[in-house]
């Protein structure tokens, strides 16, 4: 899990597919990924439609590229924590965040990676996959 934290934070920008209502697939930029109570988490706000979504259909996938030309790619299952703690230890490393969300402002919603396989992948070398 600690790789793919680091993986994440040297490359802040990944997609995160969901599933919409329709059950067609939606991809889309993300940026956010730490650390809490040696889990993974996401952020996003309640009222845009990747939140509706994962609480809808919480298995999702992301995907993300390095300069090396390597990826990662990873699916878990997207748990909702509204702990006010968990909302706090996500912001706390995004500052820049803290002027469109905080942690108790209603809209602010973290959500925990549960379950998840991820494989760093290149052109170079086998796969490698772990599971948190």
């Amino acid at each position: 899990m600690d790789e793919v934290l680091a993986y994440l934070k040297k490359n802040p920008t990944y997609f995160l597919a969901t599933v919409d209502a329709e059950g067609n697939p939606q991809v889309r930029p993300f940026g956010t990924i730490a650390k809490f109570e040696d889990k993974l988490y996401i952020q996003t706000g309640k009222i845009k439609p990747v939140s509706d979504q994962m609480l809808a259909h919480p298995r999702i996938a992301i995907s993300a590229v390095d300069a090396e030309g390597g990826w990662l790619r990873l699916t878990a299952d997207a748990v909702p924590d509204d702990r006010l703690e968990a909302r706090q230890a996500v912001l706390g490393e995004y500052p820049e965040l803290q002027s469109m969300y905080a942690a108790d402002d209603g809209n602010c919603e973290v959500f925990a990676l549960e379950n998840a396989t991820a494989t760093f992948c290149s052109f170079t070398a086998e796969p490698k996959t772990v599971t948190f």
